[in-house]
């Protein structure tokens, strides 16, 4: 006869563990000996082992007693749907895993690689970080509308910034961002944005040429975000149009 420890011990749980599946009513309470201890027989180390092997593999405590029970048919019935149920939580486990290595890779987050690889360029050429957070979430939500269309807007903006004047268009935007909407630097900014817009005639007819387009409404969206992130927005786009040119995701000729 076995103590409760040496019953643990053969069927490699803890004294803990053996209490508990007592008190869940898996594992019967045996006799005790005339010093009020309990004692095991060979029996309940096999019946022991029998639930931590279920447990072990998922199977809940509340279905192990009747898996205990079940004939062999019931019993292999009950395992495949146990099997099932382990699978789809393991894609389940491995869908949160790729979207937490999604959250490790920063701008890689529901960015295509090429605009993921755009925003490293950015960096490069030194335009600071709460303005790729900006061009970030626009192109998120291009991304989300026009996903087709990403190959092609990111091989245009990477022309675009091998041009001196769009490199500076970004740097210059970058410390208009702190101005006061009198600022007196900014018609000179808007100046220097439509000689920019104007010079990129090559880029503007690439977009017309392939027949895509922003949708107004994510256009109209996209503009609000800048109108409503950045001080100088709206006296910014009140001097472009001043200057012939309307909108700011999508420029038109007024």
């Amino acid at each position: 006869m076995l103590t409760i420890g040496e019953l643990a011990s053969y069927a490699g749980v803890t004294v803990r563990a053996v209490r508990h599946y007592h008190a869940k009513g898996l594992l019967p309470e045996p006799e005790r000996d005339p010093s009020g201890y309990r004692r095991y027989d060979a029996r309940a180390v096999s019946e022991l082992i029998r639930i931590r092997t279920l447990a072990d593999a998922g199977v809940p405590l509340a279905r192990v007693r009747d898996l205990l029970a079940a004939g062999p048919e019931e019993f292999a019935a009950a395992v495949e749907d146990i099997d099932r149920r382990l699978r789809a939580e393991i894609r389940a486990r491995q869908r949160h895993r790729e979207r937490i290595a999604q959250l490790a890779a920063g701008d890689n987050l529901a960015l295509p690689p090429e605009a993921a690889a755009f925003l490293a360029r950015l960096r490069e050429i030194g335009v600071p970080e709460v303005l790729i957070e900006g061009e970030r979430d626009a192109w998120i939500l291009i991304a989300a509308q026009v996903p087709q269309h990403m190959p092609l807007f990111m091989t245009i903006k990477n022309a675009q910034l091998d041009q001196p004047g769009l490199s500076q268009g970004y740097l210059d935007m970058a410390d208009a961002i702190t101005w006061a909407p009198d600022d007196p630097r900014l018609p000179a900014l808007a100046d220097r944005f439509v000689e920019m817009v104007e010079a990129d005639a090559a880029g503007n007819d690439a977009w017309e040429d392939e027949g895509i387009d922003i949708p107004d409404d994510l256009a109209a969206l996209l503009d609000a975000v800048f109108v409503d992130s950045v001080p100088v927005a709206r006296r910014l786009l009140d001097l472009i149009e001043e200057r012939g040119w309307r909108g700011w995701t999508k420029l038109e000729r007024v």
